[in-house]
Protein backbone atom coordinates (compact mmCIF):
# COMPACT_ATOMS: atom_id res chain seq x y z
CA UNK A 1 0.00 0.00 0.00
CA UNK A 2 1.28 3.53 -1.07
CA UNK A 3 1.75 6.45 1.83
CA UNK A 4 1.07 9.36 0.82
CA UNK A 5 3.84 11.72 1.08
CA UNK A 6 4.43 14.62 4.09
CA UNK A 7 6.88 16.30 5.86
CA UNK A 8 8.78 14.02 7.31
CA UNK A 9 9.53 12.28 3.69
CA UNK A 10 10.36 15.54 1.95
CA UNK A 11 13.43 17.03 1.57
CA UNK A 12 13.93 20.73 1.59
CA UNK A 13 16.51 21.64 -1.52
CA UNK A 14 17.57 25.38 -1.54
CA UNK A 15 18.88 25.96 -4.97
CA UNK A 16 21.99 28.44 -4.72
CA UNK A 17 23.75 27.09 -7.30
CA UNK A 18 24.23 29.82 -10.16
CA UNK A 19 26.40 32.03 -11.35
CA UNK A 20 24.61 35.15 -10.62
CA UNK A 21 25.57 37.18 -13.42
CA UNK A 22 22.70 39.59 -13.39
CA UNK A 23 23.51 40.50 -9.86
CA UNK A 24 27.29 40.83 -10.86
CA UNK A 25 28.35 37.51 -9.57
CA UNK A 26 29.03 36.26 -6.15
CA UNK A 27 26.58 34.41 -4.20
CA UNK A 28 22.78 36.31 -4.15
CA UNK A 29 21.65 34.20 -1.50
CA UNK A 30 24.30 35.74 1.01
CA UNK A 31 23.29 39.37 0.27
CA UNK A 32 22.07 40.99 2.93
CA UNK A 33 18.69 42.30 3.27
CA UNK A 34 17.08 43.68 6.47
CA UNK A 35 19.84 42.97 8.36
CA UNK A 36 20.58 39.49 7.54
CA UNK A 37 21.12 37.24 4.21
CA UNK A 38 18.83 36.20 2.06
CA UNK A 39 19.14 32.68 2.56
CA UNK A 40 18.72 33.32 6.35
CA UNK A 41 15.37 34.92 5.50
CA UNK A 42 14.55 31.86 3.28
CA UNK A 43 15.29 29.62 5.73
CA UNK A 44 13.15 31.08 8.56
CA UNK A 45 10.57 30.71 6.12
CA UNK A 46 11.53 26.83 5.32
CA UNK A 47 12.06 25.63 8.57
CA UNK A 48 8.80 25.55 9.65
CA UNK A 49 7.66 23.32 6.77
CA UNK A 50 10.54 21.19 6.25
CA UNK A 51 12.20 19.62 8.85
CA UNK A 52 15.12 18.12 6.44
CA UNK A 53 16.81 20.79 4.49
CA UNK A 54 20.39 20.77 2.52
CA UNK A 55 21.43 23.55 -0.22
CA UNK A 56 22.48 23.24 -3.54
CA UNK A 57 25.57 25.07 -3.94
CA UNK A 58 29.04 24.91 -6.19
CA UNK A 59 32.36 25.97 -4.91
CA UNK A 60 33.80 25.88 -1.38
CA UNK A 61 30.76 25.06 0.62
CA UNK A 62 32.55 26.91 3.66
CA UNK A 63 30.99 29.92 2.77
CA UNK A 64 27.95 28.82 3.99
CA UNK A 65 29.32 26.90 7.74
CA UNK A 66 27.22 29.33 9.94
CA UNK A 67 23.87 27.62 8.59
CA UNK A 68 24.73 24.53 9.81
CA UNK A 69 23.30 22.61 6.19
CA UNK A 70 24.64 20.10 4.01
CA UNK A 71 25.76 21.28 1.18
CA UNK A 72 25.56 19.78 -1.99
CA UNK A 73 27.18 20.59 -6.04
CA UNK A 74 25.66 20.20 -8.92
CA UNK A 75 26.42 16.63 -9.98
CA UNK A 76 26.77 16.96 -13.28
CA UNK A 77 28.00 20.02 -15.54
CA UNK A 78 29.62 22.86 -14.82
CA UNK A 79 26.76 25.51 -13.96
CA UNK A 80 23.97 23.42 -15.25
CA UNK A 81 20.73 25.41 -14.17
CA UNK A 82 18.14 24.40 -11.97
CA UNK A 83 17.55 20.69 -13.05
CA UNK A 84 21.17 19.99 -11.92
CA UNK A 85 20.45 21.51 -8.62
CA UNK A 86 16.99 19.59 -8.75
CA UNK A 87 19.06 16.33 -9.48
CA UNK A 88 21.58 17.43 -6.43
CA UNK A 89 18.79 17.32 -4.61
CA UNK A 90 16.92 13.89 -5.29
CA UNK A 91 20.31 12.27 -5.59
CA UNK A 92 21.41 13.27 -1.93
CA UNK A 93 17.69 11.76 -1.07
CA UNK A 94 18.35 8.54 -2.71
CA UNK A 95 21.65 7.98 -1.56
CA UNK A 96 21.98 9.25 1.54
CA UNK A 97 18.56 9.90 3.20
CA UNK A 98 16.38 6.69 1.76
CA UNK A 99 13.30 7.82 3.85
CA UNK A 100 12.63 10.36 1.65
CA UNK A 101 10.22 10.02 -1.24
CA UNK A 102 10.11 13.66 -2.39
CA UNK A 103 12.45 16.59 -2.73
CA UNK A 104 10.67 20.35 -2.91
CA UNK A 105 13.13 22.75 -4.49
CA UNK A 106 13.25 26.57 -3.46
CA UNK A 107 15.03 29.19 -5.05
CA UNK A 108 17.97 30.57 -3.19
CA UNK A 109 16.64 34.00 -4.40
CA UNK A 110 13.06 34.14 -3.50
CA UNK A 111 12.88 35.12 -0.23
CA UNK A 112 8.87 35.83 0.44
CA UNK A 113 7.48 32.29 -0.75
CA UNK A 114 4.11 31.31 1.12
CA UNK A 115 4.72 29.72 4.61
CA UNK A 116 2.20 26.46 3.34
CA UNK A 117 4.31 25.49 0.13
CA UNK A 118 5.19 22.24 1.21
CA UNK A 119 1.90 21.50 2.44
CA UNK A 120 0.32 22.74 -0.81
CA UNK A 121 2.29 20.85 -2.68
CA UNK A 122 2.40 17.80 -0.61
CA UNK A 123 -1.79 17.57 -1.05
CA UNK A 124 -1.48 18.34 -4.63
CA UNK A 125 0.28 14.93 -5.48
CA UNK A 126 -1.42 11.01 -5.09
CA UNK A 127 0.49 8.62 -3.28
CA UNK A 128 0.92 5.71 -5.59
CA UNK A 129 2.10 7.41 -8.44
CA UNK A 130 4.99 9.97 -9.12
CA UNK A 131 3.98 13.14 -10.16
CA UNK A 132 5.42 16.28 -10.54
CA UNK A 133 4.18 19.76 -8.36
CA UNK A 134 5.01 23.12 -9.79
CA UNK A 135 3.91 26.13 -8.01
CA UNK A 136 2.11 29.34 -10.11
CA UNK A 137 0.95 32.53 -9.25
CA UNK A 138 -0.63 35.32 -10.80
CA UNK A 139 -1.15 33.09 -14.07
CA UNK A 140 2.82 32.70 -14.11
CA UNK A 141 4.30 29.35 -13.81
CA UNK A 142 7.45 28.95 -11.56
CA UNK A 143 9.45 26.18 -11.91
CA UNK A 144 11.97 26.42 -9.75
CA UNK A 145 9.50 25.77 -6.91
CA UNK A 146 8.64 22.46 -7.06
CA UNK A 147 7.57 18.76 -5.37
CA UNK A 148 9.89 15.92 -7.06
CA UNK A 149 9.24 12.64 -6.76
CA UNK A 150 12.75 11.05 -5.90
CA UNK A 151 11.97 7.90 -7.97
CA UNK A 152 12.92 10.30 -10.80
CA UNK A 153 16.23 10.66 -10.13
CA UNK A 154 17.62 8.00 -12.45
CA UNK A 155 15.60 9.57 -16.01
CA UNK A 156 16.60 13.12 -14.45
CA UNK A 157 20.43 12.36 -14.13
CA UNK A 158 19.95 10.14 -17.73
CA UNK A 159 18.46 13.54 -19.32
CA UNK A 160 21.31 15.75 -18.35
CA UNK A 161 24.11 13.60 -19.24
CA UNK A 162 22.35 12.87 -22.56
CA UNK A 163 23.34 16.56 -22.93
CA UNK A 164 19.28 17.59 -22.96
CA UNK A 165 17.85 20.62 -22.59
CA UNK A 166 18.27 21.71 -19.22
CA UNK A 167 15.29 23.63 -19.36
CA UNK A 168 12.88 22.84 -16.44
CA UNK A 169 9.86 22.42 -18.40
CA UNK A 170 10.96 20.43 -20.68
CA UNK A 171 11.90 17.50 -18.47
CA UNK A 172 8.54 17.82 -16.72
CA UNK A 173 6.69 17.67 -20.01
CA UNK A 174 7.93 13.79 -19.90
CA UNK A 175 6.41 13.09 -16.50
CA UNK A 176 2.72 13.37 -15.06
CA UNK A 177 2.91 17.44 -13.40
CA UNK A 178 0.40 19.23 -11.52
CA UNK A 179 0.56 22.82 -10.83
CA UNK A 180 -0.49 24.54 -7.42
CA UNK A 181 -1.72 27.66 -7.75
CA UNK A 182 -0.65 30.45 -4.76
CA UNK A 183 -3.10 33.63 -4.39
CA UNK A 184 -0.97 34.56 -1.55
CA UNK A 185 0.60 38.02 -1.71
CA UNK A 186 4.06 38.90 -0.01
CA UNK A 187 5.35 41.91 1.68
CA UNK A 188 4.33 45.25 -0.13
CA UNK A 189 2.21 43.30 -2.72
CA UNK A 190 4.89 41.69 -4.40
CA UNK A 191 4.13 38.25 -5.96
CA UNK A 192 5.30 35.47 -3.24
CA UNK A 193 7.75 34.29 -6.08
CA UNK A 194 9.26 37.74 -6.51
CA UNK A 195 12.83 36.71 -7.15
CA UNK A 196 15.94 38.92 -6.36
CA UNK A 197 17.55 38.53 -9.81
CA UNK A 198 19.18 42.28 -10.42
CA UNK A 199 20.22 45.07 -7.98
CA UNK A 200 16.92 47.06 -8.45
CA UNK A 201 15.12 44.16 -7.45
CA UNK A 202 17.60 43.69 -4.14
CA UNK A 203 16.37 47.08 -3.36
CA UNK A 204 12.86 45.99 -3.81
CA UNK A 205 13.15 43.08 -1.56
CA UNK A 206 15.52 45.42 1.41
CA UNK A 207 12.41 48.02 0.81
CA UNK A 208 9.49 44.90 1.66
CA UNK A 209 10.69 42.71 4.05
CA UNK A 210 10.27 45.82 6.66
CA UNK A 211 6.52 45.24 6.09
CA UNK A 212 6.96 41.17 6.69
Amino acid sequence: MSTHPSRQTTLACVLAGGQSRRMGGGDKTLLDIGGQSMLSVILKRLEPQAPHIILNANGDPERFAEHKLPVVADPVGDFAGPLAGILAGLSYAKTNAPDMTHVVSVAGDCPFFPTNLVDRFLKAVPANKPVIALASSQDKLHPVFGLWPVALESDLRDWLLAGKTGKVLAFVDRHDSVEVAFNDTGPDGLDPFFNANRPDDLTTARKAIGKL
